[in-house]
């Protein structure tokens, strides 16, 4: 029997690129008894009910985050929540500050406050690498929720709603993914921009992302931020795979822009233990009934889980051979 055998799961950004691939996943092997998708995007939720709407397990709840009576009644009868909305555009998070506080931190909240109300059994909220030592406002709001997520299981009580966090990199496939931005300047004729040529980034598949949160689901007790142990690559052989040949012209790092991804910082790497799939990463306070510390082998002294100090690589033939597997 699986996790969500027969339960009810609500997602919220669930028109997402990771909504749409995590509803595929947990309807063809998971069989559950209710997906509800929660998103304030109506002409999405049209076009998904064009592919899922004779589902009888499928429920599309328009609302928005920001709106936690809304909340309170798309989570009656949830037993498991996938947090995914959040505004994630770097440089509109600079020109819109208080817009991101809303949804990233405000929201937060309010799914948190909601699943306590309801009495969700577990929730997962999705984080981002920018939230690791975070150099721009969109990473700073979703450190912020992050605390919110881990701090919030001293609210329940024993037995109550739990909270998780999984942390990862850029997604291969994910709407606003760079591919098909490369693919359109080579097809123009253009060189293609690259920030800095020594950048770094981690690299998941949809469907690689989505497996880890489920079985993250079945292994947390609440509290856990979950990292999963993935590639990195050089943007580089990225635009070389996507465009083979194109030139690559070097136009400097952009503001709020990283050099190497960061998912486990030195400070946080304390707290961390390491298994074969994933990077573990314990509360700094932890003082709710039944927490159990995870199992796992400690990290070694002064370790950060950066994506250019990574042991898992992949060059441009990988690179090519994933993106032919995906269809992209």
């Amino acid at each position: 029997m699986t996790i969500f055998e027969g339960s009810s799961i609500l997602i919220t950004g669930g028109t997402g690129s990771f909504g749409k691939a995590f509803l595929q996943q947990v309807l063809e092997t998971q069989n559950p008894g209710r997906v509800v998708i929660f998103s304030r995007d109506e002409l999405k939720q049209y076009d998904m009910r064009q592919i899922w709407g004779d589902d009888p397990r499928v429920r599309f709840f328009l609302g928005d985050i920001r709106d936690r009576e809304r909340l309170r009644m798309a989570l009656h009868g949830v037993d498991y929540v996938v947090h995914a909305a959040a505004l994630k555009q770097v440089d509109t998070a600079e020109y819109n500050p208080m817009e991101y506080v809303k949804t990233n931190i405000l929201g937060s909240e309010n799914v948190i406050q909601a699943s306590l109300e309801a009495g969700v059994k577990k929730v997962v909220a999705l984080s981002t690498d920018k939230a690791s030592s975070p150099v721009n406002l969109y990473g700073a709001t979703k450190l912020t929720a992050d605390k919110l997520f881990i701090s919030s299981n001293h609210y329940a009580v024993d037995g109550g709603t739990r909270f998780s966090v999984v942390r990862y990199g850029n997604v291969m496939g994910s709407r606003g993914s760079v591919i098909p931005f490369f693919r359109k300047i080579a097809a123009e004729g253009r060189p293609l921009p690259i920030t800095d040529r020594r950048m770094t980034r981690f690299w998941i598949t949809l469907p690689q992302a989505v497996q880890f949160v489920i079985d993250s689901f079945a292994d947390m007790s609440g509290g856990e931020l979950y990292v999963p142990r993935i590639p990195s690559m050089l943007v580089t052989d990225l635009a070389e795979a996507v465009a083979p040949g194109t030139e690559q012209v070097e136009i400097g790092i952009r503001p709020g822009e990283k050099m190497h991804e960061e998912m486990i910082s030195t400070e946080d790497a304390r707290r961390t233990v390491k298994r074969p799939d994933r990077y573990v990463v314990q509360p700094t306070l932890a003082l709710w009934g039944g927490f159990k510390e995870a199992a796992g082998d400690p990290v070694p002294e002064g370790f950060a889980y950066t994506s250019d100090n990574n042991d898992l690589w992949l060059n441009v033939e990988d690179l090519r051979a994933m993106l032919n597997d995906l269809g992209l």
